[in-house]
């Protein structure tokens, strides 16, 4: 059942970030390149990750305002720093799409920001299954919204996208009715063209008023 597979390979990218931690594979002097080497190593040893359907991101400092389709110089984690990154490792056929912040140091603005990426989450994708129906224009006029009331910026063109059996992405790439975004006119919860249940993923994409950094966290919205 697709939705038991999404819901483990979910579990599994968690296990991946708990070990990440375990390990402090983020931490001041490091660089970006080398937290993702490092990441990329240990999701094949421990968890037997062979594919990746999208690039590894991490951000360090600066480049956490930058959306995913950006690549930025490589930055060091500084002393007092905030870190994310975006995952998508592929559990046997099916993918995950997780990502996580990370806070070095002890800057309370960071701090902040950080803690509120679950609450927010959690509250729209509570909002999500609340109101079925809506577009993903909707939706991701709602994300903002909320984002804002929180006293932040959204730092994205979109909210989150479908998510699926490996590869799908070359599939919905072009396609706005793919995202949650401001070009997708369509209902979120309607079938796909074969009449099954579409999933989808949520990012919070926060960035402070400053505009000095960002943080990042994103999981499944539908399950």
């Amino acid at each position: 059942m697709i939705e038991a597979r999404l819901l483990e390979a979910q579990a599994q990218a968690e296990a991946l970030f708990a070990a990440i931690t375990d390990q402090q594979l983020i931490r001041a002097g490091r660089s970006e390149r080398a937290i993702n080497d490092d990441v990329h190593r240990l999701a094949a040893e421990r968890f037997g990750v062979r594919s990746h359907w999208h690039k590894r991101i991490v951000r360090a400092g600066a480049n956490t305002l930058l959306p995913y389709a950006e690549n930025p110089p490589d930055l060091v984690v500084a002393d007092n720093d905030i870190v994310f990154l975006d995952l998508g490792p592929v559990f046997g056929q099916f993918e995950a799409d997780v990502g996580r912040t990370f806070v070095v140091g002890d800057d309370p603005e960071m701090l902040r920001l950080a803690a509120d990426l679950a609450p927010l989450h959690a509250a729209c994708k509570a909002y999500w299954h609340a109101h079925p129906g809506l577009t993903g224009r909707d939706y991701f006029a709602e994300v903002c919204r909320a984002v804002e009331a929180r006293g932040w910026r959204y730092g994205g063109p979109h909210a989150g996208h479908l998510v699926g059996e490996f590869p799908h992405e070359n599939a919905f790439t072009e396609i706005p009715e793919s995202y949650i975004g401001p070009g997708n006119g369509l209902a979120m919860d309607a079938p796909d063209a074969q009449g099954q249940r579409r999933h989808w993923i949520l990012e919070i994409h926060l960035v402070h008023p400053s505009g000095a950094f960002g943080g990042f966290l994103e999981e499944l919205l539908t399950l």
